[in-house]
């Protein structure tokens, strides 16, 4: 915990005239995956990556998206790391069902811990964002239910007791949805309330990927590393003008200085791609 408290204690945005648009600029950024806010930043450009995979495979390969949460009781903090090795083994049984694997066609695979501080046990589940052909939501052959879903992951996880699965189509625009998928395995207000919920949340997810790609998605995370997605972006229409910098003073980020930028400054911040996604309330 002590590694973020340090982290951003420095921020640099861009504005324009009227002040009320700003762009976070420069900042002293910890990138410790379990800081809030660097978390918040990777979340808004992990979204934005989603949304251009989600444009590709819905252009180029005719696709559409469902959204599935997968999830089994709670459980206490020295069963968590296996809790999570065996969701891992029950996912990778499930998707090799017959009626599972005709239907996918690639997925985004997220795992997400909360803990309940009432009862001091925690939540592993999945979010899953997966692409189907259109044919999917019409085709009785291979359309799977909600309770079919539901009977599916009882199935593989030998576990009766789960009572609901969450599944619903996905629309590309929903910035809410993706955001859900791209923002952090675990929520900060959960894992910095004391330093025993942090080792727990720590210890069972260091070295673990947050996201995780197949298929169609696997194909366009390569197109998205290389560029070759970039067509899809959208150009930043914000004039920005001026430089704010902000300090942090004990409980809250005070305005420091204002800055002209210069004219090559203008040049290098202003008509650019927008990379990341504005999170919905």
């Amino acid at each position: 915990m002590d590694l973020v408290e340090d982290c951003n204690t420095f921020l640099s945005f861009v504005a324009d005239k009227t002040l009320e648009k700003q762009k976070l600029y420069k900042a002293n950024s910890c990138k410790n995956r379990f800081c809030p806010v660097c978390a918040w930043r990777k979340a808004r450009k992990d979204a934005l990556g989603l949304s251009l995979m989600m444009q590709y495979i819905k252009q180029q390969e005719n696709k559409e998206f469902i959204f599935l949460t997968l999830t089994t009781p709670n459980v206490m903090c020295e069963e968590l790391e296996n809790e999570i090795k065996r969701y891992n083994n029950s996912f990778r049984k499930l998707i090799k069902r017959k009626k599972v694997g005709s239907v996918i066609k690639g997925y985004v695979r997220k795992l997400e811990i909360t803990y309940n501080k009432k009862r001091d046990d925690y939540n592993p589940h999945f979010h899953v964002l997966i692409a189907v052909n259109k044919s999917y939501f019409t085709d009785k052959r291979y359309y799977i239910s909600q309770q079919e879903w539901l009977d599916l992951w009882r199935d593989v996880t030998g576990i009766s007791e789960i009572t609901q699965v969450q599944v619903q189509k996905i629309r590309q625009n929903n910035n809410k949805e993706l955001y859900e998928m791209a923002k952090y395995s675990g929520k900060d207000s959960d894992y910095l309330i004391n330093q025993k919920v942090f080792d727990a949340f720590y210890k069972s997810l260091k070295g673990k990927q947050v996201l995780v790609y197949s298929g169609l998605f696997k194909e366009a995370k390569k197109k998205l590393k290389n560029g070759d997605l970039d067509y899809l972006k959208e150009i930043d229409p914000t004039e920005y003008i001026y430089q704010i910098f902000y300090i942090w003073k004990q409980k809250e980020y005070l305005t420091s200085e204002l800055y002209d930028l210069t004219e090559q400054e203008k040049r290098e911040i202003n008509h650019k791609m927008i990379d990341e996604i504005e999170e919905e309330q």
